[in-house]
């Protein structure tokens, strides 16, 4: 991915820097080639040259771009789970997730972690990405799940006489776990996405406290990949997979539903960060009967949503590292919500503004191993860039809002926003002078 030549200025903003520290208000923030050389107050920033690009944030807000930690590039609006795997052929899909990718970016999501992916479709969006082909998100990939014979994932009856090759690996026991692994390893993915427990979308046979996996099969994903140097997350809703999943040596927990006494012990011992996943279920519960949810699936997502919002506070005052993102993809949860979830945790959950930004940039940065690169406005990092017309501190639901966004950058390279919109960007910069 290119990085911007010569040297930006962006002034004229509140600088929300995604440490968790106060914002900075009147704040400059210089790039040179690409990288941030000074993020502070305006007062003591250092003098740049007289033909230096400027970008006017009018007031508002200068922070990270947004990282969204739980994305689904390959869903696409979804009206129900076996249209993932029998629908679309992979030729289209990858065109969809295309698309998807490029909203992503439009919505301020300079960065983003696959949290499972059709037909290994991220590991070459990524590289598409990466050659500037297209424009999205920069990504850490996942390609296909892992889940038990039976369990949440394993929904096509054996009548039909078709595998999951494309969208999940369904494992019976060690072995075939392993052998699951060592695919994804030849695929080149980096993170494993794995099944340990239910949710409230089967509530009849793999509801959000069933077990989808067995402890030994989930230490032999975990041994495997760590030893082609993978990470594994899983979705863990019910208490005991919560645990397993932890005692295993999982990287990251995906929802945290319904977290214990020793489940936050032994997430805090290790720091594991976790990923709730919230709005999705939110937007289950308000939205799910338009497109005929049934009501014991709705009651159930009540349920998670009430224990998902209680554990992910807990969590997060205990001190532990959460992550936004989740779901987005389904036809009720669509993709370009996905400042939804910052808004929710804010309003709904009880996170301050501060920490729910901190959580969707510095943290994420830190789950997809890239925090040295990115996540944060500081001095030394990529230009990865989200400038708001407004203050989000007063109004986190701007966020969800692109046409106040001023510019999205990667790298310094304004990839989308208002700057955009005008056939060349910097006849509307104001020279220094």
């Amino acid at each position: 991915m290119k990085l911007q030549s010569g040297i930006t200025v962006v002034k004229n903003g509140q600088l929300v820097d995604g440490t968790g520290k106060a914002a900075v208000p009147n704040a400059t923030v210089i790039v040179q080639d690409g990288r941030i050389t000074y993020a502070g107050s305006a007062e003591a920033a250092p003098q740049t040259p007289p033909d230096a690009r400027v970008i006017d944030a009018k007031g508002g807000t200068i922070m990270p771009g947004l990282v969204e930690a739980h994305f689904h590039a390959t869903y696409f609006n979804i009206q129900e789970l076996q249209d993932l795997d029998i629908k679309y052929p992979v030729e289209y899909v990858s065109m969809l997730t295309a698309v998807n990718a490029k909203l992503a970016l439009e919505c301020g999501y300079t960065a983003a972690r696959s949290g499972g992916c059709l037909f290994n479709v991220d590991v070459w969006l990524k590289k598409a990405i990466e050659a500037d082909l297209i424009a999205g998100p920069r990504l850490a990939t996942s390609g296909r799940e892992i889940c038990s014979a039976g369990g949440l994932m394993d929904w096509n009856p054996e009548f039909r006489k078709i595998g999951m090759e494309g969208l999940v690996f369904i494992i019976n026991g060690v072995e075939d776990a392993r052998s699951a692994v060592r695919a994804l390893v030849k695929d080149g993915i980096e993170w494993v996405k794995t099944y340990p427990t239910g949710d409230a979308a089967s509530p009849d046979t793999n509801d959000h406290h069933t077990l989808c996996m067995n402890f030994d099969e989930m230490n032999a994903v975990v041994q495997t990949a760590h030893n082609h140097k993978l990470k594994v997350t899983g979705h863990c809703r019910a208490t005991q997979g919560i645990k397993n999943a932890l005692r295993a040596g999982y990287d990251c927990i995906e929802h945290g539903t319904f977290i214990d006494d020793e489940g936050l012990e032994l997430l805090l011992k290790r720091d594991v960060p976790c990923v709730p996943a919230l709005y999705f279920e939110k937007a289950s519960i308000l939205r799910g009967p338009e497109f005929g949810l049934p009501q014991s699936v709705i009651d159930g997502h009540q349920e998670t949503l009430d224990g998902g919002t209680a554990s992910a506070l807990r969590i997060l005052r205990a001190g532990g590292r959460i992550g936004l993102g989740g779901d987005y993809g389904f036809g009720w949860n669509p993709h370009g919500d996905y400042a939804r979830e910052i808004s929710f945790f804010v309003k709904d959950v009880g996170f301050t503004p501060l920490e729910a930004i901190m959580c969707a940039t510095k943290t994420g940065a830190e789950i997809m191993g890239r925090s040295h690169e990115f996540g944060t406005v500081e001095s030394g990092k990529l230009a990865d860039l989200l400038i708001v017309d407004g203050d989000v501190l007063k109004d986190i639901a701007l966020l969800e809002d692109r046409s106040r966004f001023i510019a999205v950058m990667q790298g310094g390279v304004i990839k989308a926003g208002q700057l955009t919109r005008t056939e060349h960007t910097w006849d509307n910069a104001t020279k220094m002078g």
